[in-house]
């Protein structure tokens, strides 16, 4: 993704990472366009930042979705990058008859919403010279955070999603690129204060580096979340699940 002069949708842009890569992005030269469900909200984005556009859209609805690709096919015909970008993340105590409530709305914004999204804007990508879709999982997609398991496997299932669909993308113009973030410090989880958590612009200063010098890179990934994303592999698996699970413990 060209970072100077792409036209970016980010549904869920409205607070944390999402809202600070819009306004990074088009800093840099891109037009970008932020989805989220509460138009007050939008509204106020659109007044504080000149030049960002806004949509009205709830991913876990698919009339919405399908009102809001329509709109910026109006609106934005140029458009060639999607960042999927909504996701929530709530702790869940599974001996709790009650976090089924929990589980279900995880998956429905957090890997529904991305899928949803793929399928709708994906034929108007392929239409494009060149074009992204950006997915975003997180670090907890490969060592889990015990306290949040349905956010977890959401996390997990859309690297795999991710995966796949680049490989069937193989032969189209449509790059595949998968944002891997570490604990950063935004609402999610409250972690705004959090010490463990990476400072957002920090994160966002890192993350743009990373596009502008690694143009083809699969996966963006800061040096914070290799702690996570390569335990695995380096046989360090055990040891990153206990420290994640100390710092949640009862």
């Amino acid at each position: 993704m060209n970072v100077t002069s792409s036209t970016v949708f980010i549904p869920g842009a409205t607070s944390g990472i999402g809202l600070g890569l819009a306004l990074r992005l088009h800093a840099a030269g891109s037009t970008v366009i932020i989805g989220g469900r509460r138009t007050e909200l939008l509204r106020r984005i659109a007044a504080e930042h000149p030049g960002i556009d806004t949509v009205e859209i709830d991913t876990t609805d698919p009339a919405s979705v399908a009102a809001a690709r329509e709109d910026l096919a109006r609106r934005h015909p140029s458009l060639n990058a999607l960042i999927t970008m909504a996701g929530i993340m709530e702790p869940e105590d599974l001996r709790d008859p009650a976090s089924l409530d929990v589980a279900e709305r995880t998956v429905a914004v957090n890997l529904l919403g991305p899928i949803r999204l793929v399928n709708a804007f994906l034929p108007g990508l392929l239409a494009r010279p060149s074009a992204t879709v950006m997915t975003v999982s997180s670090g907890l997609a490969y060592v889990p955070l015990p306290a949040t398991p349905t956010y977890n496997a959401t996390k997990a299932a859309i690297h795999s999603f991710t995966e796949s669909l680049r490989v069937q993308l193989t032969r189209s113009n449509v790059r595949v690129v998968e944002l891997v973030p570490p604990a950063t410090r935004t609402s999610l989880m409250n972690q705004e204060n959090s010490e463990v958590a990476m400072p957002l612009e920090e994160f966002l200063t890192e993350v743009m580096d990373l596009l502008r010098t690694r143009p083809d890179a699969e996966q963006i990934l800061v040096e914070r979340v290799k702690w996570q994303r390569n335990a695995e592999a380096e046989g360090r698996y055990q040891d990153v699940l206990n420290v994640l699970s100390a710092r949640y413990r009862d």
